[in-house]
């Protein structure tokens, strides 16, 4: 088939899915019917999650795990003030969430641990029989990748990744946008994760590993020894939603290259003195990685890394089409016969007009939930999963696709800038498969 004609007949197949503001999507259920789900992990991030999964009353936590008790004590206590019944507790070191997989009355986990943890906690879990949503990234390595893959693939259990992005008000606007040809046929996107995180990083003052603080015990030691895109899926799940990624199109290699590293070490300075111990680090990871991707399709994808140095949060992007682009930045939209010529103009209106029904349904139950919102929509999507026994809106090909952008981005930084092939996860299979997230959601 001609791709235009392709492109054409599945846009307006799939847009009027997802602008219908009436329809509500998924399995009949049972109103009685809750998802029982367990925490590996409660520190900051599993705690927020717990907190959400707390208001819902089709959802009972039997059990968490954690190796800190004082997190331990924190969730107990959350979990008692809503009345829910006492959870049983693991925390007898780094394996004690095998002992907790054994247990029968489990659906559902949520992995929220430092990111070595991800993929063999997945696994493990898949391998329970228990559906695992797991945080961003869900592997750090080619070969977890596929371990996540083959695992879901033998077990017959689905993982999704919790990329809470994919949720964001503008950017389903956007999907919105796209899939009704808005911008005409799409030739470019840009994305990143542009975030000043040195006082996470190094905390308190210009402490981290055995003596930071949260994130700073275990994710500076990634800075220490890696350089590459460190944490990719949060600019890059949005735009492989929009790219149909593992749907029609495929990302086919990617190179990457990274500045020096100065940011880190002149923060501890700063803050702790030339004189410091930390001040004598050698940070590997370059303060600005920049990727380019090239798609089956033929776009092109710029992702930049950057946590390391003052600066403003963004994830700067830009979606770029025939007919015209909308860019994050300026919150500026232009579209060719529409908007002014030659002259952007702010994208409220079309923001409004383009509004996904998920969030004109839901965003009451939404607000206070995290990150403006999607901490509850990407939660949401993953308790339906498990309450229906349907497949997650983000699966774990988007999982192994979007996380396996760290090790190949390290590779081709490693190599100067060396492009590298990405693994075809789905094993061909992206050819037949077709869009769905936000077209099946239940709210």
């Amino acid at each position: 088939m001609n791709r235009r004609i392709f492109l054409k007949k599945n846009l307006v197949a799939t847009t009027g899915l997802a602008l219908a503001p009436a329809l509500s999507w998924g399995t009949a259920v049972a109103p009685e019917k809750k998802a029982r789900i367990g925490f590996l992990g409660v520190g900051l991030r599993g705690t927020n999650h717990l907190r959400n999964l707390l208001k819902r009353d089709d959802v009972l936590i039997p059990a968490i795990c954690d190796i800190d008790p004082e997190r331990i004590k924190i969730a107990q206590e959350l979990i008692a003030k809503a009345g829910h019944k006492k959870p049983e507790t693991y925390t007898s070191g780094d394996h004690a969430y095998l002992e907790m997989l054994k247990r029968k009355d489990l659906d559902g986990v949520i992995i929220a641990t430092p990111w070595e943890w991800h993929t063999p906690m997945a696994v493990a879990a898949m391998k329970a029989g228990k559906r695992p949503g797991v945080e961003v990234s869900a592997a750090n390595t080619i070969e977890e990748c596929w371990d996540l893959v083959n695992t879901s693939e033998e077990t017959g259990v689905p993982c999704m990744i919790l990329e809470n992005s994919c949720y964001r008000r503008d950017v389903m606007a956007v999907l919105n946008m796209v899939r009704s040809g808005l911008f005409g046929e799409l030739l470019h996107c840009e994305c990143g994760y542009l975030h000043d995180l040195r006082a996470i990083k190094v905390a308190p003052g210009a402490e981290f590993g055995a003596n930071g603080q949260h994130e700073a015990k275990w994710r500076t030691n990634h800075s220490v020894h890696r350089n590459g895109d460190l944490y990719p899926t949060h600019g890059i799940g949005p735009v492989a939603n929009l790219l149909n990624i593992n749907r029609g199109n495929k990302f086919l290699s990617l190179t990457s290259v990274a500045t020096k590293a100065r940011g880190l070490h002149e923060y501890i300075v700063k803050k702790g003195g030339e004189n410091h111990q930390n001040a004598k680090v050698n940070f590997k990871l370059g303060d600005i990685v920049t990727t380019v991707i090239t798609t089956q399709n033929g776009e092109t994808i710029v992702i930049t890394h950057d946590t390391n140095l003052p600066r403003p949060k963004t994830n700067n992007y830009l979606v770029q089409g025939t007919n015209g682009l909308w860019m994050y930045n300026g919150n500026m939209i232009y579209v060719e016969g529409k908007s002014p010529e030659h002259q952007g103009e702010v994208a409220d209106k079309y923001m409004k007009e383009f509004d996904h029904v998920l969030w004109q349904k839901s965003e009451d139950k939404a607000k206070g939930s995290g990150h403006t919102g999607n901490d509850y929509f990407v939660l949401n999507g993953f308790v339906e999963s498990v309450k229906r026994q349907t497949p997650p809106p983000l699966d774990v090909y988007d999982a192994a696709a979007w996380s396996v952008i760290t090790p190949l981005s390290e590779m081709s930084v490693a190599a100067g800038g060396a492009p590298q092939p990405f693994p075809d996860f789905t094993r061909g299979n992206w050819i037949n498969r077709k869009p769905t997230f936000g077209l099946n959601e239940v709210f």
